[in-house]
């Protein structure tokens, strides 16, 4: 008797990505999370938007569950999908840099720097900080891209290794860097406070901590620098718990906020960005009074409560020969001329630029 030849056992399926995963659906859905709307989305990533929305939906599928809740005023992570974006920023960025030092090794293109450019550094030092670093960069035989992307408190896209440096604000101590980071300070900050001409503290051109907490302070958007504005709000609290910002009317021109304040009921204040090094030297002249300022008179704040410092931040993962052109950036980067505090301010020190880390203290020395 004949019998029907044996079927071959199912084999189970294998443990890994689900089948038909691709790296463009990771790099779709990251995209989209980034924009917040499908729209922005597709523009950046130069394709259709139906195109880009039949790709997450194929994802979605392929998950087995919504990655995305859409809104009308965009979209938003379900649990599901803030998972799956955590293991995108870890896989996209490993699968890049794998990408790129294979064609290194090839001789095919030369070692690459992502660099996020600074949005809100003092004008004169973002642009010297950026012309050192190209400068170092072509010296050492590497390319450098630069990348729009925000740096929040944390450098979390440094941090995710989607960027590899970036210039930033440091606003506490930098023993709380989340590892892998490194920094490198390159000067010490802290705002311009411009106060109505009537307050008691115009005639000293000082304001204390506590009164400036009294009033009602126009500083932002948060969005604008959220490492500084979180920061600077915790202090004015600890003084007045129930202290709040008030964001300006007319952000990028200060003049017109200062009308604005001179003419509020009652007047306010106005809290710059980092905007004068800290704690200048004595004897150096001050500034000549800018022009329309109105009833409003500037002031130092007693004892240098808010403070930032610009730094130079990476990943402490990059190969030496790159932290190196980070190092000689940042050592050769030198602190801007600025408007010292008002005279009856207690002058501090200003530290030349010096390794700072949030793991082993980096030093530039110490790089080969």
């Amino acid at each position: 008797m004949n019998r029907a030849p044996a079927e071959p056992a199912q084999r189970p399926a294998a443990a890994g990505a689900p089948r038909g995963l691709e790296l463009r659906h990771l790099r779709y859905f990251a995209a989209v999370a980034d924009a917040g709307t499908f729209t922005r989305a597709a523009e950046r990533l130069f394709i259709a938007q139906p195109t880009l929305s039949q790709q997450i939906q194929r994802l979605e599928q392929i998950a087995g569950t919504p990655l995305l809740q859409r809104r009308r005023d965009g979209v938003r992570l379900t649990a599901a999908g803030t998972v799956l974006l955590d293991a995108a920023r870890d896989v996209l960025p490993a699968v890049d840099h794998a990408v790129a030092q294979t064609r290194q090794a090839a001789g095919l293109s030369r070692p690459r720097l992502r660099l996020v450019p600074p949005a809100d550094l003092p004008d004169s030092l973002a642009v010297q900080a950026t012309c050192r670093l190209r400068s170092a960069a072509d010296a050492g035989q590497v390319a450098i891209t630069w990348l729009e992307t925000p740096l929040d408190e944390q450098f979390s896209p440094i941090r995710q290794r989607r960027a590899d440096a970036g210039l930033g604000w440091l606003t506490a101590s930098p023993d709380t860097l989340p590892a892998p980071l490194e920094a490198m300070s390159l000067a010490e900050f802290e705002p311009d406070v411009w106060i109505p001409s009537s307050h008691p503290a115009a005639r000293s051109g000082v304001i204390g901590l506590d009164e400036l907490a009294g009033l009602d302070v126009i500083h932002g958007p948060r969005r604008a620098s959220p490492a500084t504005h979180d920061r600077w709000l915790q202090v004015l609290r600890a003084v007045n718990p129930r202290f709040e910002f008030t964001d300006p009317p007319v952000r990028h021109s200060l003049p017109m906020a200062l009308a604005l304040a001179a003419t509020a009921s009652p007047p306010a204040a106005i809290l710059t960005g980092p905007a004068a090094l800290a704690g200048p030297p004595p004897g150096v002249t001050r500034l000549p009074r800018p022009a329309g300022t109105g009833d409003m008179t500037r002031a130092g704040i007693a004892g240098h409560p808010l403070t930032a410092t610009a730094a130079l931040i990476w990943n402490g993962d990059l190969p030496r020969p790159l932290q190196q052109i980070l190092f000689d950036t940042a050592g050769s980067v030198t602190p801007p001329p600025a408007s010292p505090p008002p005279a009856a301010a207690r002058p501090g020190q200003h530290h030349a630029a010096e390794p700072i880390s949030g793991g082993t203290p980096a030093r530039a020395g110490s790089r080969n």
